[in-house]
């Protein structure tokens, strides 16, 4: 399905296919639109699920995939608004007012920036820019996603881009902060026992009341029934874990030994009194790491 597909009305039982076949293209806007592909998750995750709680009132959706990039552009925005309110903080610009009249030009480039040069731009400016020049949508189709007439994508696209290219000449920021001791310690010892699957010893490492999300899978609750997630990693040779950041927050790197060069995925744990609490896992959702900043902390 293409962005500039005429959608035919689809029957609810068929909305969690295209959540699922979506749900990658879903996270490329999301994750650009929040400055983080750990973030882009959860707003994915609360999409979705607005989508299943709204569906039993929708009746027949003529065009399924702008009704839920729609979704996931105003999940997207509360979680902007939401975090903004947790950071008190006050921009000196409305980020949902930008209309500047001028003309939209091609520059495909602008797809390869980093997640942290599109947070810079105003919403409007960030979420015209990341729908037609990241995911190729049309302008009528960034319209109806935003809720903006065409004029106005056209302006805040023509802003927007102009303000990447001239921010893309700017030097690299600086290499993140290293690792705190205690976080860097605790990692360590889980690393070096996966590394040595020794599985026991990880099992050990869970807390009673331990979360496990395989992302875009499964999720888990309790130390016996997530002691059973180390099944699979235990029929696996060589998949290797490497201390890392993803997107400057603390992270495992899963490195897949057909391809060394690069980590394939990534692992996010939650720690509380020195144990496992909670465990987020994007072995099923290998699309996440796309774009975001990936540092190994050896």
């Amino acid at each position: 399905m293409t962005a500039s597909q005429q959608d035919g009305a689809l029957a609810p039982a068929a909305i969690e296919a295209l959540f699922r076949a979506l749900r990658p293209k879903l996270h490329r806007y999301c994750a650009r639109m929040t400055g983080s592909v750990i973030d882009g998750e959860d707003v994915v995750q609360e999409a979705l699920l607005k989508a299943m709680e709204a569906l039993p009132a929708s009746g027949a959706i003529e065009r399924p995939e702008a009704w839920l990039f729609r979704i996931a552009h105003n999940a997207a925005l509360d979680y902007l608004r939401r975090r903004a309110r947790e950071e008190a903080r006050r921009s000196t610009e409305d980020p949902e007012m930008t209309l500047d009249p001028t003309d939209a030009t091609q520059d495909r480039q602008i797809a390869a920036m980093s997640l942290r040069l599109f947070m810079r731009l105003p919403v409007t400016q960030r979420s015209s820019v990341i729908l037609m020049d990241v995911l190729g949508y049309s302008l009528d189709e960034i319209g109806g996603v935003t809720g903006m007439s065409v004029p106005a994508v056209k302006a805040a696209l023509h802003r927007g881009r102009a303000r990447l290219r001239e921010w893309a000449g700017e030097p690299e920021e600086a290499t993140p902060p290293p690792l705190p001791a205690a976080e860097r310690a605790r990692l360590a010892v889980y690393i070096d026992r996966f590394n040595a699957r020794d599985f026991d010893a990880l099992r050990d490492m869970l807390g009673e009341e331990v979360r496990l999300e395989l992302v875009n899978h499964l999720r888990l609750k309790g130390r016996k029934e997530v002691a059973t997630y180390f099944h699979r990693y235990g029929e696996v040779e060589n998949w290797r874990f490497a201390l890392g950041l993803i997107d400057r927050r603390p992270a495992i790197l899963v490195y897949d030994p057909a391809k060394p060069q690069t980590p394939k995925y990534f692992v996010l744990l939650d720690w509380a009194e020195g144990k496992v609490v909670g465990i987020r896992d994007f072995l099923f959702a290998p699309y996440a790491i796309e774009g975001a900043e990936v540092v190994e902390a050896g």
